[in-house]
C-alpha cells in the first residue's frame, strides 16, 4: 500500500468514471473492508493501515471515526458514470483519496484534464492521418496487412487507403509506431512474395523455400513465421533472397 499523508479536501460535486471503452450497464465496487477483501489506507500520520467502509449516515469514509449505528451502502456506477453531490462527503473522500481500485477500474472526472486529454487525442490522430497521407501504398499496405492479414491481398488501393486512414485516426499511437517499423514492411514483402508462389511456407509453418523446394530457412520455435522471416532478411544470406524477392514482385 502507498505510504501518503492524508490530504487537503475541497468541497463541490464529483463525477466518476469507469476506465475503458466498454461500460457494463451497472457494476458494483467495494465499499467496505473485509477479512477476505481488505479495504485498508496507511496513515502516515498514525503509523498503521486503517479500514475504510462507506456508510450513508456518517461524515467519514474510515471506521474508526464513525460514530453509532452505521447504515452500510453500496457503490454502483451506472453506464460507467457515477455522480457524487458534495453532500456525500465520506463516499467523495473514499472515492477520490483512499480507493486502491481508484486509477485502476475508474476515475475521477475533471472537465479541464478530460479537455488536455481530448486535445492531445486530436493532435496524434492529425499527425497519424498526415503521415497516412504521405506514405505510399506498398507502405500502407504493409501497415494496414498487420491489422487485416491477408484480407489486404484482395483490396482494392482506395479499400487500402480508405481503411488505413480510419486504422489511423482510431489508432494513432499504434500507427506511428507501425509506420517507423522497418520489419513490417519486411514482413508484408514475405507475405507478399509467398502469396505470388515466390517462395513458401511449409503447412506447419516452420520452414520457408523457394518455389522449387530449395531451403532457405528454419522458423525458430514459439515464432510468428513471419515475423521471423522479416527478421531473417536482415541477415546475410537473408538480404540477396530479399533483393531478388523484390525484383520478381516488380
Amino acid at each position: 500500500m502507498e505510504n501518503k499523508t492524508k490530504p487537503k479536501w475541497e468541497v463541490k460535486d464529483r463525477v466518476y468514471m469507469l476506465t475503458g471503452d466498454n461500460s457494463p450497464p451497472v457494476l458494483s465496487i467495494q465499499s467496505r473492508h473485509t477479512r477476505r477483501k481488505p479495504l485498508l489506507w496507511f496513515d502516515e500520520e498514525q503509523g498503521y493501515n486503517r479500514e475504510l467502509r462507506y456508510a450513508t449516515n456518517q461524515r467519514s469514509a474510515f471506521k474508526d471515526e464513525q460514530k453509532g449505528y452505521s447504515t452500510l451502502g453500496h457503490i454502483f456506477f451506472k453506464e460507467g458514470r457515477l455522480s457524487v453531490p458534495k453532500t456525500d462527503r465520506a463516499l467523495q473522500e473514499l472515492l477520490s483519496l483512499y480507493h486502491p481500485k481508484k486509477g485502476i477500474i475508474y476515475y475521477e472526472y475533471t472537465p479541464q484534464v478530460y479537455a488536455e486529454n481530448e486535445v492531445d487525442e486530436i493532435e496524434l490522430q492529425i499527425e497519424a492521418l498526415n503521415l497516412a497521407k504521405k506514405l505510399d501504398i506498398d507502405e500502407l499496405e504493409a501497415i494496414l496487412r498487420v491489422e487485416k492479414g491477408n484480407k489486404v491481398g484482395k483490396m482494392s488501393t482506395k479499400e487500402i487507403k480508405r481503411d488505413t486512414l480510419v486504422y489511423a485516426k482510431n489508432n494513432p499511437e499504434a500507427f506511428i509506431q507501425l509506420a517507423s517499423d522497418d520489419n513490417v514492411q519486411l514482413r508484408n514483402i514475405g507475405v507478399k512474395s509467398v502469396e505470388a508462389g515466390i517462395i513458401k511456407l511449409s503447412s506447419d509453418n516452420r520452414s520457408f523455400t523457394w518455389s522449387n523446394g530449395r531451403k532457405l530457412f528454419t522458423v525458430p520455435f514459439d515464432e510468428n513465421a513471419y515475423s521471423a522471416l522479416a527478421a531473417w532478411f536482415k541477415t546475410d544470406d537473408g538480404i540477396e533472397v530479399l533483393k531478388a524477392v523484390e525484383k520478381k514482385l516488380q
